[in-house]
């Protein structure tokens, strides 16, 4: 287990085991060697994910959200971790690695602004990102996903 601590000094926790204590999602999607982000109304660029939703499954939730958020859908998905943020009230979030099948345009993508593609998190412009993507957890995550892409 990994500890790390958010942007409100809440202690957050990365597991690598899976568990069905999951109530939220993040998926870090890839599509033809870019990551796919979705750009929120109030919090700018950052990865798809949000809340499972009562009778569904976490994989569910990332084929829903991702569609919601972006208009993809998801192929191939494989689980990382599971990441909580400790608080009076905490939250455990199931981070998956999700491959791109195919996208599709929508009039509506909820509360987002849709889809954009970038190389790296280091493409977007600061003043755009999320502060979910400074999230020392959240970086992690995806730096080790890069790192081991790049392995391959």
């Amino acid at each position: 287990m990994l500890e790390f601590k958010d942007r409100s000094n809440r202690k957050v926790t990365l597991e690598f085991e899976y568990t069905r204590d999951m109530d939220h999602i993040l998926a870090i999607c890839v599509m033809d060697g870019k990551y796919l982000f979705t750009d929120h109304k109030v919090r700018g660029i950052e990865f798809p994910g949000g809340k499972i939703e009562p009778g569904e499954s976490a994989e569910e939730a990332v084929h829903r959200e991702v569609f919601e958020e972006t208009g993809a859908s998801i192929g191939n998905m494989r689980f990382i971790g599971v990441y909580t943020v400790h608080g009076s009230k905490p939250f455990v979030k199931g981070v998956y690695l999700a491959e791109v099948a195919d996208m599709f345009f929508k009039c509506e993508y909820m509360e987002t602004y849709g889809p954009v593609l970038y190389t790296a998190v280091e493409d977007i412009p600061e003043e755009r990102r999320s502060f979910l993507l400074a999230d020392p957890c959240i970086d992690y995550l995806y730096r080790k996903i890069r790192n081991d892409d790049q392995t391959t």
